[in-house]
């Protein structure tokens, strides 16, 4: 299990207790060692997919025992411990967090400058903010918002005709890329009553290949005679591909059917389409966009 940066900051210190210069990079695979992390665990990707869950939570530890003056920064890349986390090894505590660190004055102004706010009257009271890292509360709470999100987009699209249904499957895979443009798909797609085919697109702007659709606005789950018929259809038109779009879900024996098959196709349930519909902005629109910004590392080179 990947610990918290907090679990991390006594380890850090007393691995640069040696009083030498230590690398960065390095310390990450020395911490990773002394809390036997596995491949998977050391590589594991905060969900934005910019850096690894435990190299960010290192970074954090190392960053909150410097405001608290317990190490230093030699050079880019690299730390050393200082007096004062000298003195704090020779006490030999149990634990160091953010409540030791408080000690320092430099920490708690740094903490009382870079803390969230925390209101009385929502949930952010009952969130464990001291458990993550600044990038890892900016992604979960992206996370949360995203899914409520999907819930409400589903539900909106539930509300509407399968009409509008069949032209929001257009919209959305010409966004991804297939059918050329609304115009070419429109007139491929919403066709009724061709042996369970909705309608056609193409795989690409050229029209190379084809690919098949059904559209299902459904409450109840898919089973597999559904597939099966869609299959059948496919084979029909001596088709290879296709793509099964519903606003509920498979079962377990329809998703096998799928994967048993000659002919390649696809499922999509209610909870791809919206996260589908999100990545390509599909039915949303930006409400709001928070930058995070580092340092230019460039800007500062001086020959």
């Amino acid at each position: 299990m990947i610990p918290d940066y907090q679990k991390i900051m006594l380890p850090l210190l007393e691995l640069a207790g040696d009083e030498k210069v230590h690398k960065f990079r390095e310390a990450i695979d020395k911490l990773g060692d002394e809390f036997d992390l596995n491949e998977e665990e050391r590589n594991k990707l905060l969900p934005s997919g910019n850096d690894e869950i435990f190299a960010n939570r290192v970074g954090w530890a190392k960053t909150y025992l410097k405001k608290a003056g317990l190490l230093e920064y030699p050079k880019r890349g690299y730390f050393k411990i200082t007096e004062r986390g000298l003195k704090v090894l020779e006490q030999n505590p149990e634990k160091i967090d953010n409540e030791f660190l408080q000690q320092y004055t430099e920490f708690e102004q740094f903490r009382q400058r870079s803390s969230p706010s925390k209101s009385t009257e929502d949930e952010s009271e009952e969130f464990d903010f001291e458990s993550y890292t600044p990038e890892e509360i900016l992604e979960i709470g992206h996370e949360a918002l995203t899914k409520n999100l999907a819930d409400e987009l589903l539900e909106k699209v539930k509300d509407y005709s399968p009409g509008f249904f069949e032209e929001l499957v257009v919209d959305l895979l010409v966004e991804m890329g297939y059918g050329g443009s609304i115009k070419d798909a429109g007139k491929a797609i919403g066709k009724k009553g061709d042996e369970g085919i909705d309608g056609v697109i193409k795989e690409d702007r050229l029209g190379l290949d084809i690919i098949y659709i059904q559209a299902k606005k459904w409450e109840n789950t898919i089973h597999r005679p559904q597939i099966q018929k869609f299959a059948g259809a496919l084979q029909g038109k001596n088709a290879k591909k296709g793509i099964f779009i519903t606003t509920s879900n498979f079962s377990k024996g329809a998703k096998e059917y799928a994967q048993k098959l000659n002919s390649k196709i696809v499922l999509i349930n209610g909870d791809m389409l919206t996260k589908l519909m999100i990545k390509h902005s599909v039915g949303v629109s930006v409400d709001s966009t928070y930058e995070v910004k580092k340092i230019d590392l460039d800007y500062f080179y001086e020959e």
